[in-house]
């Protein structure tokens, strides 16, 4: 493809992406409103996220290998009418059992986009000149991630509207996109005789389901250690076990063990689950903080997260300028590692009655350190694979960062209800109060509160959210250490 076609076509991928990520962030800030009116609890509110990251982490690999063997364009566009539909369907639901199934089909959709964007443009691109492109995805990403709480909040807000339209809004997104990639995309047609590993797909669906269900459950419906953890996770182990197996005998596996005879695969892959992990503890909870800590609306929730994205649309941007001119990709790499690292630490600081200016130096640290890792990360695996390769390489980058993602959501959330519980017990000891009078199980409503009891939950709310970054911040330093041992191979230019 010439220049200008590919800019065309890249029109209709960013759409798709924005689309995407919009999808996963909008409801982040009307979340506690969601809850509250389907009158759920904190298992629920950690669901609707975990469901998405689920579904979209498991089809991911395999939407990589069908994309090395139909055709990428056909992929693309069955991807956003999964998406489509499953936003129009989510928007009516009636009660949180409903959303959350609805929000796992969303989630294949989702999985569809985030994965192919990255093999398309691979596909176009050669990896000397993807850099700065992938700096293009990236920017994307970090709008969408940004716009995506504000204009939930927007729209939670504004009377007549409420949560249900954060589903619809993605719709007109998702046909813009559809009909640009129809009219702009053009990649050759693949023929070869095709073998779907359907066994693998289904053991890789089965171990993930597993263990996210044992980490949401484990701790609030039956105690951590008991046999439901050992059946739970022994389980996913056994599946997990059975799909390597699966895969060494393979003709066609979905995510080939070969690949991980190169060491950047390995490493650059183990890394994106830890990156996943510190980058969905952000972009998930902090809409709690500021609601539920700091008594924040949901729009200006999602304003006071703009130092974090607009760090990483910063540094998303440059470093895939540098990186395209000068073919060198490990130093931002590190970088990205080292300030991940240091703006997770800092935020476990951070208590309701923080100032701002404190709280956003430290989420600024934190994006400018994702914005280097997420697209650089799968840019280097992706220089290591041949062309016939790169749907599964880029996938299963993609895959175990998002893999990371979900576990870290699902852990977290459990976790969060954990303390908030019991700093809310404490708070309330000398006042007389049980806590269950106040939540009653779910999301409290703070303007409903007297003013001691407002300050206990909001207290107990910051101090929560404070220690996802304790148990986050561990996982940054672990995605550093293995950078750092990443051979540097300079980028080709050609295919």
């Amino acid at each position: 493809m010439t220049h200008p076609q590919i800019v065309r076509a890249l029109s209709g991928l960013l759409l798709g992406m924005f689309t995407a990520i919009l999808s996963s962030t909008i409801v982040t800030n009307a979340l506690p409103h969601i809850i509250t009116d389907l009158g759920a609890g904190q298992s629920a509110y950690t669901w609707v996220v975990t469901a998405t990251l689920l579904s979209m982490t498991a089809s991911m690999p395999l939407w990589g290998k069908l994309a090395d063997l139909f055709s990428k364009k056909l992929l693309i566009q069955v991807a956003l009418v999964v998406y489509v539909l499953g936003s129009l369907v989510a928007g009516l639901a009636q009660n949180a059992g409903t959303l959350i199934a609805v929000r796992a089909v969303q989630g294949l959709g989702v999985g569809g986009m985030v994965g192919l964007s990255q093999i398309i443009l691979a596909a176009m691109i050669p990896p000397r000149e993807r850099g700065r492109y992938s700096g293009y995805l990236g920017a994307t990403f970090a709008t969408a991630t940004v716009s995506g709480p504000l204009i939930g909040g927007l729209i939670t807000d504004t009377p007549g509207l409420g949560w249900r339209w954060c589903f619809y809004i993605g719709v007109p997104f998702a046909l813009a996109s559809l009909a640009v990639l129809r009219r702009t995309l053009r990649l050759p047609a693949v023929r070869r005789r095709v073998r779907i590993d359907w066994a693998g797909a289904l053991l890789v669906v089965g171990a993930v389901s597993l263990l996210l269900i044992w980490v949401t459950l484990a701790g609030e419906s039956y105690p951590w250690a008991s046999w439901q953890t050992l059946a739970m996770v022994g389980g996913s182990l056994l599946l997990g076990a059975l799909f390597v197996l699966v895969e060494l005998r393979a003709s066609d596996p979905i995510i080939p063990p070969r690949l991980f005879r190169d060491p950047t695969i390995t490493l650059t892959s183990i890394a994106s689950i830890f990156v996943g992990i510190a980058m969905f503890a952000g972009t998930i909870f902090f809409s709690q903080f500021f609601q539920l800590a700091q008594g924040r609306s949901a729009t200006v929730s999602g304003l006071m997260t703009i130092p974090m994205i607009g760090g990483m649309s910063l540094s998303t941007t440059v470093s895939g300028w540098f990186i395209t001119r000068t073919g060198r990709w490990k130093r931002w790499l590190v970088a990205g590692g080292v300030l991940m690292s240091a703006g997770t630490a800092l935020l476990t600081t951070m208590r309701h009655e923080t100032p701002y200016w404190q709280i956003a130096a430290f989420m600024g640290l934190m994006g400018l350190g994702l914005g280097m890792l997420m697209q650089n990360l799968v840019l280097a695996a992706q220089n290591q694979v041949a062309a016939r390769d790169l749907g599964v390489a880029s996938s299963t980058v993609t895959f175990f960062r998002s893999f990371g993602g979900a576990i870290g959501v699902a852990a977290f959330g459990a976790l969060l209800a954990s303390r908030v519980a019991d700093y809310t017990r404490e708070g309330l000891a000398d006042l007389g109060i049980p806590a269950e009078s106040v939540t009653g199980g779910g999301i409290p409503d703070l303007a409903a509160l007297p003013a001691p009891l407002r300050t206990v939950v909001e207290s107990a709310y910051g101090h929560g959210v404070a220690d996802i970054f304790l148990f986050a911040a561990p996982s940054a330093v672990v995605a550093l250490l293995l950078m750092l041992f990443v051979k540097e191979v300079a980028l080709r230019t050609r295919q």
